[in-house]
């Protein structure tokens, strides 16, 4: 069952200016343009319950963001009319959500992080459906998902494995070893965001270090370096967004987005541009709505306490 984030915060009254800030910044005829029939623009900052600690983002086709945090492993959902949220489903000790998929089936496929685990989420309710143990919790980090065909796909960025839970009835989770470029490093993080390849067939990964992007098979697990062209590296890349052929890396400690085209085998990446925003706080990982790319603020540098106040940002594409 749903509930309603219980207090009004002062990041809640911040949020509410800022909006009120933009629409004014927009124009300054606010109250002639609501006269006319002209909504208010969509807020591009809205803020999260203190102490959330968040990391993914999923959006499906209605205009809802669904934020996964790595406190209690809790999902917010935010309305991006308005930026006014509820806690959809509620999390428990020992739990983390960490990377966020929505469905067309309805259902949320999270990254369960440290625990080892994915569980699916009913998107309407908040109900727990699912709860699957990818592997060992020790030495391992389930991190980001990606939904292609029949199954949901997880890294893990300890382990040189892919994790493919089948979506709807039937199937077994499969261990995708991975091959070939791929070599792992110890004691970092490797395999993080995770994405489709433009012709749907297979996945890009990156590895968060030392900041490398690779086409993996999903049928044989064969990883090939994509070459970068105009930059040296994508270090820190954490989430992935890939529309059409161009793909926009999320590198969190650099506070930017880096946008990249894809050539037609996804084997060669040519810088196009990169976005910088002064309200960027480490950012995790991005999901796309229409004309915009939003962005969650995890505040990896800053104390992580349930004092600490979040953001999720939005910047256009």
């Amino acid at each position: 069952m749903t509930r309603t984030h219980p207090r009004p915060s002062r990041r809640a009254l911040l949020g509410g200016a800022a909006a009120s800030a933009l629409a004014v910044a927009a124009g300054a005829g606010a109250g002639p343009a609501r006269a006319a029939g002209h909504r208010p623009p969509w807020p591009t900052e809205f803020p999260l319950p203190d102490g959330w600690l968040p990391e993914g983002i999923a959006i499906g086709g209605a205009p809802y963001a669904y934020l996964g945090s790595r406190a209690d492993g809790a999902i917010y959902r935010t309305d991006l009319r308005t930026g006014e949220g509820e806690v959809l489903h509620e999390g428990a000790p020992g739990l983390a959500a960490i990377g966020l998929k929505l469905g067309d089936d309805g259902l949320l496929y999270v990254s369960g992080g440290g625990g080892g685990t994915a569980r699916t989420v009913d998107a309407r309710t908040g109900e727990l459906r699912t709860t699957y143990e990818l592997t060992a919790p020790t030495g391992h980090f389930v991190n980001d998902v990606v939904l292609l065909r029949d199954r949901a796909w997880f890294t893990d960025s300890r382990d040189a494995v892919l994790y493919g839970v089948p979506r709807g009835r039937g199937g077994s989770v499969r261990a995708l070893p991975l091959t070939g470029d791929w070599e792992q490093l110890p004691d970092v993080n490797n395999a993080n965001g995770i994405v489709s390849t433009p012709d749907g067939r297979d996945v890009i990964v990156v590895k968060s270090t030392p900041g490398e992007l690779y086409r993996v098979s999903l049928r044989t697990g064969h990883a090939t370096r994509i070459a970068l062209s105009g930059a040296d590296d994508v270090v820190n890349g954490d989430g992935l967004v890939r529309v059409g052929r161009t793909l926009y890396v999320v590198q969190n400690r650099s506070n930017t987005v880096t946008v990249l085209g894809l050539d037609a085998r996804a084997t060669k990446a040519t810088l196009r541009r990169a976005i910088t925003d002064p309200r960027f706080d480490v950012p995790a990982t991005a999901a796309r709505f229409r004309d915009r790319l939003y962005l969650v603020n995890a505040r990896f540098t800053s104390p992580q306490t349930p004092e600490t106040t979040f953001t999720a940002v939005a910047v256009p594409l």
